[in-house]
């Protein structure tokens, strides 16, 4: 049988197009039955944009959210600070008046991540990027400032770091002197976010892995694609990996890893003999630990370096002092991207979640002259700054 010319495209796009109206009709109807659930279990719908995530974002958020109450007819959000990951946690957990709107994230999300949100009915996301930040390594004001190399880091808070043989070991290292005859013979205390926290997840990849990448045999590792397996075993065997390693990833992966997933799986691993001190989600308080303990190191997000400038001190790292311009121009090489994001299944159940979004991407707030950069973010160029106002307008969707 013949078919007219066009006739299979129409068919299949008409298809489509009705698939995308049936799939937008049950998720239309899911919603409200969630939201009519939390209804009856709050005796009303929630009339306020809740907020979840990254610590760093958290100061840039709160500015926003407070000028925005102040300025429109809508309730300023609430925001909470639970860590990057643990803010997509909650976000990705379903939707309804009990879920998160929005959630502030110091990272990218992860594919993993957004396969939870989809696999939860959370599948229209809205990414926004906001600008960048550096991760400062700091100390008080009291004591030397000091001056280290990505690989300082790395020997400093790994959990394993290459032996006399080459081989990996457990970190021996007990004072900075031990990581290099340079530094000052104090002791290695190292305060910083938990696992949870966008800010270890960036600091593990540019700090501890930039640092790793300066280990020939490493580095080597890093670049093996998942088909040079005999490569993967030798470089392994010459670092002293055992091969369990590689299998739980394997397992883990469902096919056979790259030698990147080995590499990260033992050059972002930190310390955990008290060389490094978790210290929650706060960075105020690392602030105010600093102070009280000259001789500790601090991690934690610039503006909050900025912020306390009178108290604490950045680290140079590879001779570079992190600032404004340093972070801006890409020579300081602790720096990552910000983001925020939306679930764009609440936009018009929830009121005020795509205005705050517009006021959050506006110039007055994120331009280069804005009220934003003022707090210490970083900010975007022009034109990225204008496409990332349509996006927030269009409230286009996030595909991985």
């Amino acid at each position: 049988m013949l078919v007219e010319p066009g006739r299979t495209g129409s068919h299949n796009r008409n298809n489509q197009e009705s698939y995308q109206h049936v799939r937008q009709r049950l998720l239309s109807a899911v919603l409200a039955a969630s939201f009519t659930a939390a209804s009856g279990a709050n005796a009303q719908v929630r009339d306020t944009v809740s907020i979840v995530g990254s610590s760093t974002v958290y100061p840039f958020a709160t500015v926003v959210a407070e000028r925005f109450g102040r300025s429109t007819s809508f309730k300023a959000p609430k925001i909470e600070s639970t860590g990057s990951g643990g803010g997509l946690k909650l976000f990705c957990k379903g939707l309804g008046a009990g879920s998160p709107d929005i959630t502030n994230a110091s990272r990218r999300i992860k594919k993993s991540e957004y396969d939870d949100c989809q696999a939860n009915g959370v599948s229209d996301i809205v990414e926004v990027l906001i600008g960048y930040d550096g991760i400062a390594i700091a100390n008080s004001r009291k004591s030397q400032q000091m001056a280290l190399s990505l690989k300082d880091i790395y020997l400093a808070l790994a959990k394993d770091v290459p032996g006399p043989d080459g081989k990996l070991m457990a970190n021996p290292h007990k004072s900075w002197r031990d990581v290099n005859a340079s530094l000052p013979a104090t002791r290695i205390e190292v305060l910083g976010p938990p696992p949870t926290s966008g800010t270890r997840d960036a600091f593990a990849e540019l700090a501890l892995g930039g640092g790793a990448q300066q280990i020939a045999a490493m580095k080597a590792l890093r670049g093996f694609d998942a088909s040079q397996k005999d490569e993967i075993a030798d470089t392994m065997a010459q670092l002293g990996i055992p091969q369990g390693v590689y299998d739980a990833i394997a397992e883990k992966k469902g096919k056979a890893p790259k030698g990147k997933d080995v590499f990260k799986a033992v050059a972002y691993a930190v310390r955990e003999d008290g060389a490094y001190v978790e210290a929650g989600e706060n960075d105020n308080l690392i602030v105010q630990k600093l102070a009280a303990n000259p001789k500790a190191l601090g991690i934690f997000g610039y503006s909050f370096l900025e912020e306390n400038a009178d108290k604490v001190q950045g680290s140079s790292i590879g001779g570079v002092t992190p600032s404004f311009d340093s972070i801006a121009d890409g020579d300081y090489p602790v720096s990552r991207p910000l983001y925020f994001y939306i679930k764009a299944a609440h936009v018009g159940k929830i009121a005020g979640i795509q205005e705050y979004a517009i006021e959050f991407a506006s110039k007055r707030a994120m331009g280069e002259d804005g009220y934003l950069p003022e707090k210490g973010l970083i900010p975007l160029g022009k034109d990225a700054l204008k496409k990332v106002q349509e996006q927030v307008k269009s409230l286009s969707l996030l595909t991985m």
